[in-house]
């Protein structure tokens, strides 16, 4: 990926006429956190427009306070009934899962993280990296998010690279996200956050396996195994959510 001018730079995946399709239709309807879809360029490279703001590690400190939180729960909310009604027509598939838009599934982001939205102050005004979206519940896209904003992780990670500066009061955060988010109840989420956790780390083996980057990479550097000790972690410190 690289920026020239205005536009972002990214390469093709077997699967991109299908994300092409998608965020032509968010430009068709309105949306406008989405970024623009310009072309390919004479290198093969799809074109998008560039959104600016912080993005990438900067976005881990704005969900720290309450306001940034909740802006991304509202966010995520707007893009699942913006995309609701969508049904692609192309047939690129997605990264690896073949499948079609099933019956109350709908297209997740599938990479709903802090660090792929761009961020002004504590307000999210943009949503990068659309390579891993695919048809799944709704809940796939909250449960994903909440794994990192709750956090689902330990309180030395949380202090020492998640800009905490205290343990973060992890079911407080999760019903605040549930409530933005439009979701009556917290019940249920602890299973739905680990269900995913591992749906990613088996699409990445997979991707992996047909030797796809970066996902070679984190298996040639142990990212996937530790992807396996952060569920046994969640499994193990379910009470700190419930």
């Amino acid at each position: 990926m690289v920026r020239i001018a205005d536009t972002v730079r990214r390469p093709v995946h077997p699967w991109s006429t299908t994300i092409h399709e998608l965020l032509r239709y968010l430009e068709e309807i309105g949306f406008q956190y989405a970024p623009r879809l310009l072309g390919i360029d004479d290198e093969g490279r799809e074109m998008l427009s560039y959104i600016d703001g912080e993005s990438g590690g900067a976005g881990w400190a704005k969900v720290v306070e309450d306001e940034g939180l909740v802006a991304m729960a509202r966010l995520l909310r707007e893009y699942h009934e913006a995309v609701r009604g969508f049904r692609p027509a192309a047939g690129g598939g997605w990264a690896a899962h073949a499948g079609a838009v099933g019956a109350g599934e709908l297209i997740c982001h599938g990479d709903f993280g802090p660090w792929n939205l761009v961020w002004r102050g504590s307000r999210p005004v943009g949503i990068l990296d659309w390579d891993y979206a695919w048809p799944a519940p709704p809940i796939h896209d909250v449960a994903y998010a909440l794994e990192y904003v709750a956090p689902f992780r330990d309180d030395h990670t949380c202090l020492r690279w998640l800009g905490y500066t205290a343990p973060p009061d992890r079911r407080r955060r999760m019903r605040l996200f549930a409530e933005a988010y439009g979701l009556s109840s917290t019940a249920g989420l602890v299973d739905e956050v680990i269900a995913q956790q591992r749906a990613v780390w088996q699409r990445a083996r997979r991707l992996a396996t047909q030797g796809r980057q970066p996902q070679v990479a984190w298996r040639e550097s142990g990212v996937l195994d530790a992807a396996v000790e952060r569920i046994r972690w969640s499994r193990a410190n379910r009470h700190l959510f419930e």
